[in-house]
């Protein structure tokens, strides 16, 4: 075993480091041992030491645990400027670990592909057109928190991090509310750069199969034509072409309805909240490797750095058309008008993938004696099996000129500047025509869901009519040079991620003041008597509705919501959207 892992780690990179140079993991012989973050960072530091013409390491903003994040930028020529490596037309690939401690094959394989592109000369020359960005430990408060119990679907290593954040927090799933600091350093160093493509390495749950290797890509249906169709005709293929070449055979992420893979992969459906669906929103194709979590550890570390060397390879030969596919994609954003916010799998397209698997089959479980699944690996098979990868939008809606914001969703200002909006004060008070929404229905999680209350199914009744804002309220124009997407999926509360589904507007769903029913009945017949439209529609309601007609209260509060004593404010939703042509404070 010793000499098959030791010709495993070898074949690595052609020429093996010197022994000053070797890992945590490379100097165990086991390759069961991921690193420590003293030693993740200690050995950065190293490099930036010995090699400051191509490696720069700096800190990139604070994280919960208290210590910053580090940002690590190989490149050919020392350059670690996002303005000047645009300039000079190289890619930028961004590389995340470590977001999930307890899968840390990243963390080790990029501490290996960084020195390797340092003292190789074969491989520097891939860093001639790609500059190519690691956060070498994104949870720094999950490493810390080192253990060898909280993965138990895992084969190794000895020791690992946590998936929490010292918030409890599971970082991909906060890339859009961004409630730790971690998640607003990553969207600060993210805006700076970026970048072409994002990766972020993970390790899977789930069934068992034959490969080591899994991958989840940004799925080709959400984003710009020109992206989707790049991806799925160049980039992919070349990866996975790439990674067989590598004797490391891919399948797309294996997850799946039924009882095992056979009853067909479903493209995974990365909302805004994850890494790759952040990514999207920005044109940039993100990436999340999966090694299976029952593959020895050394092979998952193995299989990660020749992913990464993989990823770098493609985008260096593929530049030229990245490039213009990223271009072109920002042109059609710029002219598009409608956007999707929701999407569902569409379950008449698929296509077929040759699915390495192994045979499911039932036992009786020694711990219930009731029936229990197992994959028989003395039984494994090829064969061909459905890959649905196509969704289809559920909910869109049509781009604004512009939002206007009051001032006091303090928060959500602070969210969208740090993402790259530009909000500008209004300096006078303006009074001008908007769309408002107003919320006519929302289902709700009933437990809590990375600390929040989610909202879902959002139904909207819009309303036109004039608003007042005052100086120092905010309006965020959607013009070519804004965040257009990501403006779109934050502030339309009918998106899947959107802050309302979040939580961020929820004290607008709260009535301030109501009434007492034996106060409120004489003023609701005076109103009723009054105000004729408004009894024969509370007539028709009682008349198609005997069950509405039976109740008293229910009839009242139908009353006091349909008139002028409901607060104006409530169920409204006070991102309100404007029309109109050039500027706000020009229509007033």
């Amino acid at each position: 075993m010793f000499a098959l892992l030791l010709a495993s780690l070898m074949t690595l990179s052609p020429t093996p480091p010197a022994a000053a140079w070797r890992t945590p993991f490379e100097n165990d012989p086991a390759g069961n041992t991921t690193a420590t973050y003293a030693e993740c960072i200690g050995y950065y530091q190293k490099l930036a030491a010995a090699y400051p013409q191509h490696l720069h390491l700096a800190e990139a903003g604070p994280t919960d645990a208290g210590l910053p994040l580090h940002e690590v930028v190989l490149s050919p020529d020392g350059d670690a400027d996002p303005a000047s490596t645009r300039r000079k037309n190289r890619r930028i690939l961004f590389i995340q670990n470590g977001i999930h401690p307890g899968e840390p094959e990243g963390i080790d394989a990029s501490m290996m592909l960084a020195r390797d592109l340092m003292q190789q000369k074969n491989l520097q020359k891939l860093l001639g057109n790609v500059t190519v960005v690691i956060v070498p430990v994104y949870n720094i408060d999950g490493m810390l928190n080192r253990n060898a119990t909280t993965r138990v679907n895992q084969n190794g290593p000895a020791e690992y991090g946590f998936r929490g954040n010292a918030r409890h927090l599971d970082l991909n799933r906060d890339y859009i509310k961004q409630e730790s600091r971690n998640a607003r350093s990553f969207a600060a160093l993210f805006q700076k750069w970026q970048p072409d493509v994002f990766v972020e390495t993970h390790t899977s749950n789930g069934a068992d199969y034959q490969y080591t290797m899994t991958l989840i890509a940004t799925q080709h249906s959400k984003l710009a034509p020109a992206l989707g169709t790049y991806l799925q005709g160049q980039l992919l293929p070349a990866l996975y072409k790439g990674m067989e070449q590598k004797k490391w055979p891919m399948t797309p992420y294996v997850d799946f309805e039924g009882k095992t893979p056979e009853s067909g992969l479903q493209a995974f459906l990365e909302t805004p909240r994850y890494s790759t669906g952040y990514a999207a929103l920005f044109n940039t194709i993100g990436f999340m490797p999966e090694t299976h979590m029952l593959k020895a550890f050394a092979p998952r570390v193995h299989s990660t750095y020749d992913f990464l060397k993989t990823m770098l390879e493609t985008v260096g030969q593929q530049a030229p058309a990245l490039a213009a596919a990223r271009a072109q994609a920002a042109a059609d954003m710029a002219a598009q008008t409608r956007f999707p916010l929701g999407w569902e799998l569409d379950d008449s397209q698929y296509e077929t993938v040759q699915f390495r698997g192994y045979e499911g089959n039932t036992k009786p479980s020694e711990v219930s004696g009731q029936p229990r699944l197992y994959y028989d690996r003395a039984a494994p098979f090829i064969r061909p099996v459905k890959y649905f990868n196509t969704f289809l939008p559920t909910v869109s809606a049509t781009r604004p000129t512009a939002y206007l914001i009051p001032r006091a969703w303090a928060e959500v200002v602070e969210l969208l500047r740090r993402n790259g909006a530009t909000l500008e004060p209004l300096a006078t008070e303006v009074t001008v025509p908007v769309e408002t929404y107003y919320f006519e229905d929302f289902k709700t999680t009933s437990k809590p869901f990375e600390g929040h209350y989610v909202h879902s199914q959002v139904r909207l009744r819009t309303v036109r009519e004039t608003a007042s804002f005052q100086p120092g309220d905010f309006v965020v124009y959607l013009n070519n040079a804004a965040p257009i997407r990501y403006l779109m999926e934050t502030l339309e509360p009918q998106a899947t991620d959107s802050f309302f589904a979040w939580g961020f507007f929820d004290s607008v769903l709260q009535q301030k003041e109501h009434f007492s029913d034996y106060v409120f009945e004489d003023l609701a017949a005076d109103l009723l008597r009054r105000d004729a439209p408004l009894r024969d529609r509370l007539e028709k309601l009682k008349k198609d509705n005997p069950a509405f007609a039976a109740n008293g209260p229910a009839q009242l509060e139908w009353v006091y919501l349909n008139s002028a004593f409901h607060e104006p404010g409530h169920n409204r939703y006070p991102v309100v959207r404007w029309l109109g042509q050039g500027r706000v404070e020009a229509a007033r």
